[in-house]
């Protein structure tokens, strides 16, 4: 603290705001995507039939999975689909690369409506427009890719398109789709235009690169096409392995449908998550924030696990989005403040809220991690999962580690630091500390003006984040009054297991920390929860929040597909075999693919890949390069080992 912040204090105590009424002003043409940035409204999506399902418009959030059976398989197809509907699956999505596996769809239909399940099923398409129409013919929806629905195979090499071989480009769609869709309009038959980050074509690379704006017009392409021909049965998805990117492409996909007057379903996802924590955090946060900015009409949670295991992680989500969103639409109504989005906030790209420096809190530093002491601790910490700080409660002794604790117990003890309410600030900056921490429940009420002005003082603002709509509004109210002190994101783990703790964290830090909000995370668990994480547990969860989001790397990064008919490995055993052996290798990406269709793309940021290019092949790639081809797969994964070393980056 500098020299004469007390005798200032009075004066920055001063209330920035008088009484005034309730208003959230919402007039920024950027945020087109969503009608609201601080109270829930879900979008106002066209209806669309699917056999005898109905999505989209006020219908429940839909979802589905999708088999990694051979599609030529009847039996063990129909089995796996079986089990996906016992486990809660709306519909269900099989791969079909070619006219035979089509085909068979017919088969595996029979064999369900035999068994008296009549879940509508999803074909998925790539590179094979005449397996589109055969598919068409049989179930109740297709999945095609505008990235290699006509055009060819990428080849990750750069080309130059002119005006009118770009043009030509588009006239070929148009000669293809045209007749599929009216083939589906013929048949009823529902159409899903699914794009994907990792396999748009070269025609669009050339154009826009592999960026949200080349996805969204990946998309529109198709999209206008459908609306010149009347054809409305119509799902779309765009997705990536990248948070971030998924979500900030999908604000995006909306702001251009609403301004071209489609009002199109959509559906969410997280590609090639992973499994285990990784995947149901990843997952939770692309998929949770859009949810919670009303976006979204169907699901698929995409672990790297069996088909069914992803149905309780999409059940448990929406339960959890539609308990938040429930409490939503009077988020602003004990506040007296007139709120506006910042002007300076852009729902597109990342722009980290600019903060001042308080020890290793805010400056642009990497997010601190704080853990509440009434976690129970088990083991010794493992040193990458370590906590920067604990809330030290009374009678816990410290471990070592830099600790808050309420002002009422603080000593002046070195690596202790005050923390208390709003209310307690002239008392809080009396100690003396080199930080002090005020908790603050986000309510823009009479207790805001509490905060001071004075920008020099070591203030680090603990902010309670139960409630989205709510914190939005705080941090939007910061920004606009230029107050720059760090903030903690603050939320508790009051679940029922570890898994739904996964869930419910992840979904009150990600959509924060994706706009740019957040310097720190905070959690904590009351003493009566129903069931408590150690320590290590609690601890592993926040560090995976912040390496999901991008914000701070703790640990290998593994992208990795869910696996389908096209994968022609044990997928999940391989990913266990690679994580055991490379999972000491702090901040490398490693992708690991079942397909072609997209390893080389979704891996577009990855250090290598592990891909499979055949039944019992794989080859493996150095970035984009694939610097081996067809190893058996025997051998792959010590040549894989083998490949990191060559390169300097094995530990």
């Amino acid at each position: 603290m500098k020299n004469g912040a007390l005798s200032v204090l009075r004066f920055c105590l001063k209330p920035f705001f008088s009484p005034t009424n309730v208003v959230c002003i919402f007039n920024c043409n950027c945020m087109s995507y969503c009608a609201d940035l601080f109270r829930f409204t879900r979008r106002a999506s066209s209806e669309v039939r699917i056999g005898n399902l109905l999505m989209g418009s006020s219908h429940p959030v839909r979802l589905q999975s999708m088999t990694n059976t051979s599609t030529m398989d009847t039996e063990g197809s129909v089995a796996q689909c079986l089990r996906i509907v016992e486990a809660g699956a709306d519909l269900v999505r099989l791969t079909a690369q070619g006219e035979r596996e089509a085909a068979n769809l017919a088969t595996i239909k029979q064999g369900l409506l035999d068994s008296g399940c009549t879940v509508p099923l999803v074909a998925d398409i790539h590179f094979n427009p005449k397996a589109a129409d055969e598919a068409a013919l049989h179930v109740e929806k297709v999945r095609i890719n505008p990235g290699n629905y006509v055009d060819p195979v990428k080849t990750f090499t750069t080309f130059e398109y002119s005006d009118e071989e770009y043009a030509g480009e588009l006239t070929k769609i148009r000669d293809r789709f045209v007749p599929f869709l009216r083939l589906c309009k013929e048949k009823g038959t529902a159409l899903r235009i699914g794009v994907n980050h990792g396999s748009l074509s070269d025609r669009i690379m050339s154009r826009y690169g592999d960026t949200p704006a080349g996805m969204v017009e990946s998309c529109l392409e198709f999209l206008r096409l459908c609306v010149e021909e009347s054809f409305s049965d119509v799902v779309i998805s765009i997705k990536a392995s990248n948070t971030l990117v998924m979500v900030q492409t999908v604000r995006l996909l909306v702001d251009r449908m609403n301004r071209e007057g489609m009002a199109f379903p959509l559906h969410l996802g997280v590609t090639e998550a992973g499994d285990g924590e990784d995947g149901r955090v990843k997952s939770t946060i692309g998929i949770g924030t859009l949810l919670l900015d009303g976006i979204g009409d169907t699901i698929r949670v995409s672990l790297s696990e069996d088909p069914e295991a992803e149905i309780p992680v999409a059940k448990r989500l929406v339960e959890l989005v539609n308990k938040r969103t429930a409490l939503a639409g009077d988020t602003l109504s004990p506040s007296s403040v007139v709120v506006k989005p910042h002007v300076g906030f852009d729902p597109f790209s990342y722009n980290r809220r600019k903060t001042v420096t308080v020890g290793p809190f805010g400056g642009g530093q990497v997010p601190t991690v704080l853990l509440d002491s009434h976690f129970r601790v088990t083991t010794p910490l493992s040193a990458d999962r370590k906590p920067d700080f604990l809330i030290r409660h009374e009678g816990i002794q410290g471990s070592g580690i830099p600790s808050l604790v309420d002002l009422a117990d603080y000593d002046g003890q070195t690596d202790t630091y005050p923390m208390g309410p709003l209310a307690d600030m002239e008392a809080l900056l009396a100690t003396k500390a080199s930080m002090i921490f005020v908790k603050w429940n986000g309510l823009l009420d009479q207790q805001f003006g509490l905060l001071p002005q004075n920008e020099e003082l070591p203030l680090v603002i603990l902010l309670d984040v139960s409630t989205l709509q709510a914190a939005r509004a705080a941090f939007h109210q910061l920004m606009n009054i230029g107050c720059h002190y760090p903030v903690v994101l603050c939320t508790q783990a009051n679940y029922l297991s570890l898994d739904d703790a996964r869930i419910g964290v992840s979904l009150d830090l990600g959509p924060l920390l994706l706009d740019g909000f957040g310097d720190g995370v905070l959690l904590s668990a009351p003493q009566t929860a129903a069931y408590m994480p150690t320590m290590d547990e609690a601890a592993a969860l926040l560090f995976s929040v912040l390496q999901a989001t991008r914000l701070r790397i703790s640990k290998t990064e593994y992208i990795s597909c869910p696996g389908c008919g096209r994968t022609l490995f044990n997928l999940q055993q391989t990913i266990a075999r690679i994580k055991a052996q490379t999972g000491h290798l702090k901040g490398l990406k490693i992708g690991i693919m079942g397909c072609i269709v997209n390893g080389p793309g979704e891996m577009a940021d990855a250090d290598y890949g592990y891909v499979g290019a055949g039944r019992g092949k794989v080859s493996l790639y150095k970035g984009q390069q694939c610097i081996e081809r067809n190893i058996p797969e025997a051998d792959a994964v010590d040549k894989l080992i083998e490949l990191i070393k060559a390169n300097g980056d094995w530990q």
